[in-house]
């Protein structure tokens, strides 16, 4: 029925196909990488914020003990410092200082 034997030649001519469909796979997963960055590129809205501005921070365990109410941000919060890296030093109004530093995808802004 089927005719099972293979040659050198047909063995040859394979594995060169082999590469060849490597080489377009590669291409073609990195066509739908750039793709896929572009896309969501076009979508994410960077934050940055500077000394003195006024934010909201996430809060770290609202559903854990209030239940699906509770709120989600706490605050507001004065931008202290701006450190490396995309993190922020806070302090409450009143002056007193948050101990530790938060990303800007943790703050948003504050509108009065």
């Amino acid at each position: 029925m089927f005719d099972l034997t293979l040659n050198e030649e047909s063995v040859a001519v394979n594995l060169n196909l082999v590469s060849e469909f490597c080489d377009k796979s590669r291409i073609r997963e990195a066509a739908y990488k750039i793709q896929t960055s572009r896309r969501y590129n076009t979508k994410v809205r960077s934050r940055s914020f500077q000394k003195g501005y006024l934010v909201w921070r996430m809060h770290s365990d609202a559903k854990k003990n209030e239940g699906k109410f509770s709120s989600n941000w706490e605050g507001p919060f004065r931008v202290r410092e701006v450190a490396k890296g995309g993190a922020y030093h806070l302090e409450w109004l009143s002056g007193k200082i948050v101990p530790r530093t938060w990303k800007a995808t943790h703050l948003k802004f504050y509108y009065s």
